[in-house]
């Protein structure tokens, strides 16, 4: 059974780039744990959201996710340009004798409705994505969707993790890469987990990923997927960071056809329960330390 003091963890799982397996081991870290009480899994990768592949869930839910962006009255406006010099991530801009506004820049603070002296500024939503919950395989499971050509993932990424239960166990499917989408994912997460492959491509990704994670304050733990095609390069790395090598997959087509077809591990090959389970009995020991 999973230990009461394990309620509201949330485990992240990360990688410097796409393709690493790190949804392999998402999926499959949270199928393991099932038996053992209340898991959810949160696909944070809004953009390409793929958990459900491989859990079928049955989405019972689904909210939009909306920011409140400015509307500006023409006829009170005065094209002062307090709001344009307002906005960090210019929105809005005064051109000839109107207010051009740029809502899929909008970061919905309202500063401008503040500081507009004709109070020519209100505010309307705009929806730029969706959260949806379900469930599949015994898993409680959330994913966020972005609406296609909006530009910014982290404000839904923020929202799910917002609707995520907060007294369950929780394994978070980071997206990829380092950027502004990965950082909210990660914020608040008790440990990461990054999937790393062999190579010296793999290594500088990982790298990438390790110092984002250290400078968010958070412990990090690696698993080496596709072991035995590349070199020791990572886990030599590992052990000069003084980075836990918790698992290594090792590279075998029979898994990666099961992840063509929508399987996940620990269903295509059951005696991965036992090393799944040991790489989250190391990860809470970690957690112990830290929290």
């Amino acid at each position: 059974m999973i230990d009461t003091t394990e309620k509201g963890v949330r485990i992240a799982i990360a990688s410097g780039k796409g393709g690493t397996g790190k949804t392999t081991v998402a999926v499959s870290l949270a199928l393991a744990l099932r038996e053992a009480g209340p898991v959810q899994l949160v696909d944070c990768d809004v953009e390409e959201p793929n958990d459900h592949l491989f859990l079928s869930p049955e989405l019972i839910e689904r909210e939009p996710v909306e920011t409140m962006v400015p509307r500006v009255d023409e006829d009170k406006c005065t094209r002062c340009g307090a709001c344009a010099a307002a906005c960090r991530f210019g929105a809005l801009a005064v051109i000839g004798k109107g207010v051009l506004v740029h809502p899929e820049l909008c970061h919905g603070c309202g500063l401008c409705a503040m500081v507009c002296p004709e109070r020519a500024i209100t505010e309307t939503p705009r929806t730029s994505g969706w959260i949806e919950r379900g469930r599949g395989k015994g898993i409680d499971f959330l994913r966020g969707v972005l609406n296609v050509g909006e530009p910014m993932a982290a404000p839904i990424i923020e929202q799910l993790k917002d609707r995520s239960n907060p007294d369950q166990l929780t394994v978070l499917d980071v997206p990829p890469g380092t950027g502004c989408p990965v950082i909210a994912a990660l914020k608040g997460a008790d440990f990461v987990l990054l999937v790393a492959e062999p190579t010296p491509f793999g290594l500088h990704d990982l790298q990438a990923a390790v110092e984002v994670s250290r400078a968010l304050a958070l412990p990090v733990g690696v698993v080496v997927n596709r072991y035995g095609i590349g070199t020791d390069q990572v886990e030599r790395y590992c052990e000069q960071e003084g980075l836990p090598l918790l698992l290594r997959i090792p590279m075998d087509r029979r898994i990666a056809a099961a992840y063509a077809r929508g399987v996940p591990l620990v269903e295509a090959f059951p005696e991965w329960k036992a090393p799944l389970a040991e790489l989250h009995r190391s990860i809470m020991s970690h957690v112990a330390v830290t929290r």
